[in-house]
Formats: C-alpha cells, structure tokens, sequence
C-alpha cells in the first residue's frame, strides 16, 4: 500500500511555518531535560510537567555519574499500556548489557537508569526514553487495542 504525503499550503506557505517547539506535553530535546540534582529542582520539574500534562522527565547527578528518571503519572492521559513498557524495558535491558548503564527500574509508570558515564549521555537516553513513553502513549490513545473492543 503506497501511502502519499502532502503539505497543506496557505497563501502559498506551509501551515507548518509558524509553528515553535517545542508544546507543552510534548518529548523534550535533549537540551531542555532537566537537571534535577537538587530536590527543590526535582520538585519544580515536576510540578511543571504536571501543569504541563506532561510525562516527567529528568536528569540527576548520581555521585560521579548520572542517573534518568521518567515518571508517566504526572500526565493525566492514559497510562502507556503492557506492550508499550515490554518495548521500553527491552531497550533499558539492551543499555545494561552494553554496560552503558549498571541498574534499570521499570515499573507500569516509571523509569529510571544510572549510573551513566556523562550528563550528555543521560540526556540523550532521557530523550529517546521521553520520545519514545510520550510517543507510543499517544498512539495508543489514537488506535485502541483489539482487546479493548472486545
């Protein structure tokens, strides 16, 4: 099945022109994670996500190292559903074998990893973590499961 794409244009300009990232409960880069070391920091994040509806997501210094955490109850929206945690622990179990970090929790709700060697590092495994919950959350919203109608 070939699928086509087309940009809607008005007065000649793509509606995706004006448009600034990123929104409110939408995946943060990597750049925008938050480095929530200190608790009033870590509170302050998380109470923004929640105002935010967002997944939570954060960075903190762990010793010498660093540690990921995301936290999907600060959004309203469903939770991700079974399936979707199975694909996000098998990519946390892939960075524990690879040595890249040493400990992952994942729980129907939360994640978290450390140590990870540098901050960047931990930014960008929050990130994908991030894109990721948000991403397979909405589509689970978008496109209920067959069990769900049964």
């Amino acid at each position: 099945m070939a699928v086509m794409m087309a940009v809607r244009l008005i007065n000649g300009v793509s509606a995706c022109d004006h448009v600034s990232m990123p929104m409110p409960g939408m995946p943060l880069q990597a750049a925008l994670i938050p480095d929530c070391t200190e608790l009033e920091a870590h509170r302050a994040a998380y109470r923004s996500a929640k105002a935010n509806d967002a997944i939570f997501v954060c960075i903190a210094r762990h010793g010498r190292r660093w540690k990921v955490e995301l936290d999907a109850m600060a959004s309203s929206k469903p939770y991700v559903p079974d399936q979707t945690m199975t694909v996000l622990q098998s990519a946390a179990e892939a960075l524990v074998l690879d040595g890249t970090v040493e400990q992952a929790n994942i729980g129907a709700d939360y994640i978290s990893m450390w140590p990870i060697e540098t901050e960047k590092r931990a930014r960008e495994i929050g990130a994908a973590f991030h894109a990721a919950m948000y991403g397979l959350q909405q589509l689970h919203i978008a496109v209920p499961s067959q069990r769900e109608g049964s």
